[in-house]
């Protein structure tokens, strides 16, 4: 019921017209930021400073006339672009899937039924209910509406929500703006009340399409770790830039030759130049995005994602997300009589009861989403069906809503051939209690009462009554002679694996914090249940009032169940732990939880039962609502950053040998090692290593079992720099050492460049397999499932032999055929070079890299 509409008379369009419109009209949307087509992604990587230098190589390969090695490069620049090009698309996809989810959600009413559609799929004369905390999801005229007020500052620009009415003599589309405007307007805001429009325009029809206005989507953005990653890149590439300088002159005076000076330097140059970080960054933070939807866990801001795996503190609401938001009566007390309903199975409802469910039921929506609500109305359809309780011909002619002064609502009745109203009020038992007016010891009564069934999990409502016979009715609820009826206890599982995760939490350092508008026995009743600490400790809303800032900020370091909490205290505790040096995720549904989401490190919405505007303000939404899904989040949070270390570790440490044995020859006077060609080999493995190969990385056994990342920590700090400096540096002597050996064995330049490079590529496959891990052993590794790393390996191998064994590339390679003992050698040096750190993993020297900044 709705003013007076029964909902449920409401046909609404058929799902046959609105597809039908779907495909002439188009979706409801507005034209969104481009989305790159596969040529725009085609050309930004082209201008990749790496590609550009391949390019400089083969134009420099033309002019000293080996059109060969110029075709080769060539080639290798198509395979490259390739690799980087399917990395980007899958960026793409996996971006264009978080916007998918997005996507801003309509309640209608289609065939009879009431039904969730994403807001994309709304058309014209769709019939859509509008509820506090939604986005108007098109411009329509309103059929029917209750105490509707819209902030339409969008459109307007002014801030003050503005009053809603029907008007039944026009069915036109008017301008925003102005009290008791009968339209509503896509991208508006509904602050109060509910309403019934119906569409009369989509898309870019509508007032914020007609002034051009374009969807919020999910976008990379730049993260602390991007901007990191840049001021590494440009430094290195200023070093890089320095040294390429000196080889082009050093090479061109002590050898004369300038055109091989130059391949020389520009060798050099992309050796140094570590192109992989902007790449792997985007990558993983979208990819990771991308992996946590598929864990009930869409991420509106992607960036949140490297905050998670420093989370400190789990603030989470009882209801819906510690427990499953299925609510069952289980007591009923009425006229000083208790009536338990877990034991009283199917049996009859005494008649003594009746009255207190008749009137919790007149308090609340004809067709209830709550699910106390529900639960309700299942039981007035169960046990009240043939009496005269049940009153669904009445009119509901007006609704006293919540307030922060009052936790209760009342609802104002009229019956079709009577006089007179019926108002039936419910909420917070002391606010029943305060509208009753009673004496002192019946509101004690009643609170040892509400006491004890709180102690035993239940949430309790108080109910009553009054009848009113003034034609005109009073501007507040407490105008009304309200009559005690008695209390309603509902009960609310506890959700499956709750306590398995709670514990999670605790094993990985990160405190728990329940918020609930319940009693505190309610609140500690559920805490002990799933094994929160300290259940005993608990602090209330009206508690809170009472304290300062600094007080409260003390307070919540020991605290963990908060009771009696209403919406806005929420920003209080959140800004008490911040200022406390915590790092804070704290989940919210309602309106007035939006501040607090805001404020919050990491801002939780719920996906089933939260609105817009909590979904608007957080930087995660829980799709199935679930404390689990949290906890989840968190862990794929670590794992994506774990991984993205050892990424960064194995391209820094990679790039180390290759600068290496780019410049020594140039200084020590030897032949050249290290072509163009063989740097653009080496990225054939290096980019799909750093970016495929880690990103898909299990986690490590202990990742739970850590304490939370300081949320400062540089991804290269000391502890990342020394590991990678010390892998490549290993990997950089054993290559120098094959190299030397093979030129004092007596083979010729080609045969040793051969020999090194080999061992170089051995070397990098096994810098990937030893940096899977940084606890585990490569053989305790093999077993872990990982497909893109065989996939890496196998080809960096075939890829070899063919270049070592096949004479026309072998001559394109400048390599001579490689023996067995050449290859023995080569294998040797390749897995010396990581032998120390597998050595290190046997020792326990664990977390190498982690005492990073």
């Amino acid at each position: 019921m709705l003013d007076g509409l029964d909902l449920r008379t409401l046909t609404g369009i058929s799902a046959e017209d609105a597809s039908a419109r779907l495909k002439t009209e188009g979706f409801n949307e507005l034209p969104a930021s481009v989305r790159r087509s596969i040529w725009t992604i085609a050309v930004e990587v082209a201008s990749e400073p790496m590609f550009l230098l391949l390019i400089a190589c083969g134009i420099t390969y033309l002019v000293l006339g080996d059109f060969k090695e110029a075709v080769v490069l060539m080639g290798f620049v198509v395979v490259v672009m390739g690799i980087t090009l399917y990395q980007e698309r899958k960026t793409e996809r996996a971006l264009e899937a978080l916007r998918d989810l997005s996507s801003p959600r309509a309640l209608v009413i289609r065939d009879h039924e009431l039904i969730r559609i994403p807001g994309r799929e709304v058309v014209r004369d769709d019939l859509v209910i509008l509820t506090e905390g939604d986005r108007v999801p098109a411009d329509g005229v309103l059929v029917s509406c209750l105490n509707l007020a819209v902030d339409e500052s969008l459109l307007t620009g002014e801030s003050v929500p503005v009053r809603k009415m029907p008007d039944h003599k026009t069915s036109e589309m008017c301008r925003p703006g102005g009290d008791d405007n009968p339209c509503v307007f896509s991208g508006t805001l509904v602050v109060q009340g509910r309403g019934l429009a119906r569409v009369e325009a989509t898309g870019i029809n509508t007032e914020i399409g007609k002034i051009g206005k374009a969807l919020q989507t999910v976008q990379p953005e730049n993260t602390p770790l991007q901007r990191e990653t840049s001021r590494l890149v440009r430094n290195i590439a200023i070093v890089g830039v320095s040294l390429c300088a000196v080889v082009v002159v050093a090479y061109g005076l002590s050898r004369g030759n300038w055109l091989d000076g130059v391949l020389a330097g520009i060798t050099l140059a992309m050796a140094m130049l570590p192109e992989e970080f902007p790449v792997v960054l985007t990558v993983f933070l979208a990819l990771g995005a991308w992996r946590m939807s598929r864990k009930q866990v869409l991420t509106r801001r992607v960036p949140v994602v490297e905050s998670l795996g420093a989370a400190t503190v789990l603030c989470v609401d009882k209801t819906g997300t510690l427990t499953l938001n299925r609510m069952s009566v289980g007591r009923l007390y009425a006229n000083g009589s208790v009536l338990d309903l877990h034991a009283h199975g199917n049996e009859p409802l005494p008649e003594l009861f009746h009255e207190l469910l008749e009137f919790a039921i007149l308090a609340g929506k004809r067709n209830p989403f709550d699910p106390m609500e529900k639960e309700l109305r299942r039981l007035g359809d169960a046990h009240l069906a043939h009496t005269e309780h049940l009153h669904d011909h009445w009119n509901m002619v007006q609704e006293y809503p919540l307030s922060k002064k009052l936790l209760a609502l009342s609802h104002v009745w009229q019956a079709p051939y009577g006089t007179g109203y019926c108002v039936a009020a419910k909420g917070a038992p002391e606010a029943i209690v305060d509208l009753c007016h009673l004496d002192a010891r019946h509101a004690r009564d009643i609170e040892e009462r509400v006491s004890s069934m709180a102690s035993e999990g239940l949430r309790v409502l108080g109910v009553a009554k009054t009848i009113f016979a003034d034609a005109s009715l009073p501007g507040e609820q407490h105008d009304f002679p309200f009559e005690f009826l008695g209390l309603v206890g509902f009960s609310d599982p506890v959700r499956p694996g709750v306590p398995e995760a709670l514990r999670e939490c605790y094993d990985a350092g990160i405190r728990v914090l329940m918020i609930t508008g319940d009693y505190p026995e309610t609140a500690q009743s559920v805490a002990r249940h799933i094994g929160l600490e300290h259940p005993e400790r608990c602090l209330s809303g009206p508690e809170m009032e009472d304290l300062d800032d600094s007080a409260l900020q003390a307070r919540v370091k020991e605290v963990n169940v908060f009771a009696r909490v209403v919406p806005e205290q929420k920003l209080r505790l959140v800004e008490a732990l911040k200022n406390g040096g915590e790092i804070v995720a704290m989940t919210g549904d309602g309106v007035n939880d939006a501040p607090a989401l805001k404020s919050a490190h990491i801002g939780i919405a719920m996906g089933g039962r939260g609105t817009d505007v909590a979904r608007e303000a957080s930087d995660l939404v829980l799709i199935d609502d679930d404390f689990s899904s949290i906890v989840r989040a968190v862990r794929q949070g670590r794992r994506i950053f774990d991984n993205l270390r050892k990424a960064m570790v194995y391209i820094c440490a990679i790039h180390v040998p290759i600068a290496g044995m780019s410049f020594l020859p140039v200084i020590c006077g030897w032949p050249l090692v290290l072509y163009p060609v063989h740097v653009a080999f080496l990225e054939l493995i290096i980019d799909p290593a750093c970016s495929l190969v880690f990103e898909a990385e299990q986690e490590e056994g202990d990742l739970m079992h850590r304490a939370p990342r300081v949320a400062n920590e540089p991804l290269f700090g000391a502890g990342v720099v020394g590991l990678s400096l010390g892998q490549g540096l290993a990997l950089l002597l054993c290559v120098v050492a094959v190299f030397v050996i093979a030129l004092h064995r007596g083979h010729n330049a080609s045969d040793a460049r051969a020999m090194t490079f080999a061992t170089l590529i051995l070397g990098n496959l096994g810098l990937i397999m030893a940096n899977r891990s940084w606890t585990r052993t490569i053989l305790s590794t093999l077993r872990i499932p990982n497909p893109a790393m065989w996939w890496v390996v196998v080809g960096a191998v075939s890829f070899l032999g063919l270049v070592l064994y096949v004479p026309y590339l072998r001559d394109l390679f400048h390599f001579e055929r490689l023996h067995v003992l050449d290859l023995v050698i080569c294998v040797a040096a390749g897995g010396l070079s990581i032998t120390w750190f597998e050595v290190a993993k046997l020792m326990g020297s664990r977390r190498i890299g982690q005492a990073s900044g």
